[in-house]
């Protein structure tokens, strides 16, 4: 099944990379990468040196690939982005570090995917600039030794923890981006409405971020939904879209006010009706729900873990006294349910 940005119907579009900020100084959030990025870039360009290999992790909209953009911009440098699945064989990822030029940025998106192969080719490149590609078969084989120029390589990762050693130690940066708070969602929604010349009050900017779960990529395609829902009932450009407007477009996009999608409460009650509550494993609740265990994983129980609806235990996920309030039920009677 599809990650959670498409039961939002919150597919990437051409209008996401419009509001993308190309300076450092336009990035909002993320306050203490963003400083020492700027010290790290400055001390690079005294020294007219490439910036260290940098290793960016954290959950999926959280501007990963803005950062590895505003790199690459700061630095004058031109920038490549490849997905980490797309290299199937070693040699496709030697052919994009042979193409690379000096003091360029490489971004490689979902490195933890990389094939263990390709990753053992990045290892000489990224810490001797230098590739050895096999040339001929079988007995005639031989190895080809090819230099880099200086580069940056850029890696981006929603599981840190799935990275082998090796690899994580050869980024001499790292930085975990955390989720945002309401008022920096506001500020982005804000300068992208503006962009977009959509005319909308200021409510309507906090009804938003409520449901945005602390994730900017969520609130700019939330944004945009609601538009479409305020245009399809008044086809007026010029007439504001309310706090209430915003209000019914949730409510047709079944996304409650805490930013619950439908596919969070199934996830819920599917612990709270077959389990009591829980614990119980993700594997169960993907088979119950037909959803991808990735998803679960990556995008739903993230944002109800941090939120208190979820706890993660040792025997598996239980659900809290908040998320039955919420979903409006009775708790169970067992008495370990909420222990601690």
């Amino acid at each position: 099944m599809a990650p959670l940005e498409t039961h939002l119907n919150l597919e990437r579009t051409e209008q996401e990379g419009q509001v993308r900020p190309a300076r450092l100084a336009d990035f909002v959030g993320q306050r203490e990468i963003v400083s020492n990025l700027e010290s790290y870039l400055k001390a690079a360009r005294i020294r007219k040196e490439p910036l260290d290999h940098i290793l960016l992790s954290g959950p999926p909209g959280l501007g990963k690939t803005t950062l590895a953009r505003i790199i690459a911009q700061e630095m004058g440098a031109r920038f490549s982005q490849v997905t980490a699945p797309n290299i199937k064989r070693p040699g496709d990822l030697a052919k994009i570090l042979s193409g690379l030029g000096e003091h360029d940025v490489l971004f490689i998106d979902e490195i933890h995917r990389l094939p263990a192969v390709a990753e053992e080719l990045l290892y000489g490149a990224m810490e001797d600039r230098t590739i050895d590609i096999a040339v001929g078969d079988g007995m005639l084989a031989n190895s080809v030794q090819i230099t880099l120029p200086p580069f940056t390589l850029v890696g981006a990762t929603t599981r840190p923890g799935d990275l082998t050693a090796p690899l994580r130690d050869r980024f001499g940066i790292r930085f975990h981006l955390e989720f945002y708070e309401e008022n920096d969602i506001v500020r982005i929604i804000d300068r992208a409405r503006q962009l977009w010349n959509i005319v909308c009050e200021t409510a309507t900017l906090s009804e938003i971020s409520r449901r945005a779960r602390s994730t900017p990529r969520i609130a700019l395609h939330l944004l945009r939904r609601v538009w479409d829902y305020a245009l399809a009932e008044n086809a007026d450009l010029a007439r504001p879209i309310t706090a209430e407007a915003a209000q019914s477009a949730f409510s047709k996009m079944s996304i409650d006010a805490e930013g619950m999608t439908k596919l969070d409460r199934q996830f819920m009650l599917s612990i709270a009706k077959h389990y009591d509550g829980g614990p119980v494993g993700l594997k169960p609740i993907a088979a119950i729900l037909a959803e991808d265990l990735a998803t679960l994983e990556d995008y739903i129980e993230p944002y109800l873990v941090r939120r208190g609806f979820v706890r993660r235990t040792p025997r598996g996920r239980m659900l809290t006294r908040e998320a039955f309030a919420h979903l409006g039920i009775e708790p169970g009677k067992r008495g370990d349910l909420f222990e601690g």
